[in-house]
């Protein structure tokens, strides 16, 4: 068995990247430094298609044409030149359409789908709160039905795409009951944006990804239809579980954008800084720190790829489960170590902002941690093969 793209994977990434080194590249260093996220350049990523490659034709994206897979090659190309670009493709999709897509209603797909499919808008993914982030059942949101609307309040935290210009909605988890047993009734509410009571607060100031839409989020008595439920009453947590494993294959795909990024600035420089009558790359202390660069990349790429192999033949969930998990360990993990591995060839030129390692560095962190910590991979993984750990 192989895991090797199509020729129309191959060429969809040419693309891909030829787009990224043009629209995004040149300006990537200028919006991290300004804190800008550019929704100009998400609305062309929008008419490139990039939004809609896991969504029907009918509601104008790639059907066919498209899978899971051609969406990690798209969030690893523009990861290699900017990591806030691809998670905002990553959070927009996968966080944002593939809810809709998997637990909407026709109506509720209709209204929304065109426009998100289209890069025209945005939507976001409330699950992390303030003392609920790993620990998703203590969520203490709640929405409660009132006649013929669901009235909603509580907050959220580090919620992506929550509050550009563009964002139409944000969809929360919410307590809207008791189960038998005490335990609570979570399910899944759409907001739109600019719904009385609910507020996108002042963009986080983060280590990274600067570029990238972050805001943490408050519902003040917040009224939405009642059909604005999203899948079943009470399967909230279930469906944002699956959504999250899906995303952790996606969360892989841009921290193997970032390691390439590592191996290719690291093999440049050391090729062309002189030291000692030489380039760098001809001492091994540096070559052999390259060269795990390129064993990181490698293996990263190909779990990355079997993951979202499993996902686009519909193998059974839990297989897909534990590969996202192990994919999502493995090269985020891998992506901190290269970004630290880079730094390193490059010295004290490293350090400083002006060359894009830096960025890269500061970006890598937070892959670790977004979608489910390293810790709770491992739990994950532990569990797949039978062990009672908590």
């Amino acid at each position: 068995m192989t895991f090797e793209l199509s020729r129309e994977h191959e060429e969809f990434r040419q693309s891909v990247r030829e787009f990224a080194e043009a629209q995004i590249a040149p300006h990537a260093a200028q919006w991290d430094r300004d804190h800008h996220f550019p929704v100009d350049v998400v609305q062309q990523m929008g008419k490139l298609g990039l939004f809609g490659l896991t969504a029907p034709e009918q509601y104008g994206g790639a059907g066919d044409d498209g899978d899971f897979t051609s969406l990690c090659v798209a969030i690893e190309e523009l990861g290699r030149v900017d990591q806030s670009m691809g998670i905002t493709l990553q959070a927009g999709v996968g966080l944002g359409i593939n809810p809709l897509l998997a637990y909407g209603t026709d109506e509720q797909k209709e209204r929304w789908l065109p426009a998100l499919v289209a890069g025209e808008a945005l939507a976001g993914f409330g699950l992390t709160e303030p003392g609920a982030g790993s620990d998703a059942g203590a969520t203490r949101t709640k929405a409660e039905l009132v006649g013929d609307e669901w009235v909603v309040n509580g907050a959220k935290q580090f919620i992506t795409n929550s509050g550009s210009d563009i964002t139409s909605l944000v969809t929360v988890t919410a307590r809207t009951g008791t189960r038998e047993g005490g335990k609570p009734e979570i399910s899944a509410i759409m907001v739109p944006a600019g719904t009385p009571g609910f507020t996108a607060e002042k963009a986080y100031d983060k280590l990274g990804w600067h570029a990238s839409d972050t805001h943490p989020l408050s519902f003040e008595d917040v009224h939405v239809p009642a059909d604005h439920l999203l899948g079943d009453r009470g399967r909230g947590y279930a469906q944002f579980l699956a959504t999250l494993d899906d995303g952790r294959i996606a969360i892989s795909a841009l921290s193997v954008g970032c390691i390439q990024a590592c191996l290719d600035m690291a093999v440049q420089y050391a090729g062309e800084r002189q030291t000692f009558g030489g380039p760098i790359g001809r001492k091994q202390g540096v070559a052999f720190q390259i060269a795990d660069l390129e064993v990181m990349l490698q293996a990263s790429r190909l779990l990355t790829y079997k993951a979202a192999a499993l996902k686009d033949a519909g193998a059974p969930h839990q297989e897909i489960k534990r590969a996202a998990s192990v994919a999502k360990l493995y090269s985020t993990e891998s992506a901190v170590s290269a970004t630290r591995i880079a730094t390193q060839v490059f010295g004290g030129y490293g350090f400083m902002e002006e060359y894009p390692v830096a960025r890269f560095y500061r970006d890598a962190k937070v892959l670790e941690i977004g979608e489910g910590t390293s810790e709770v991979q491992r739990m994950l993984i532990a569990r797949s093969l039978g062990l009672p750990v908590e």
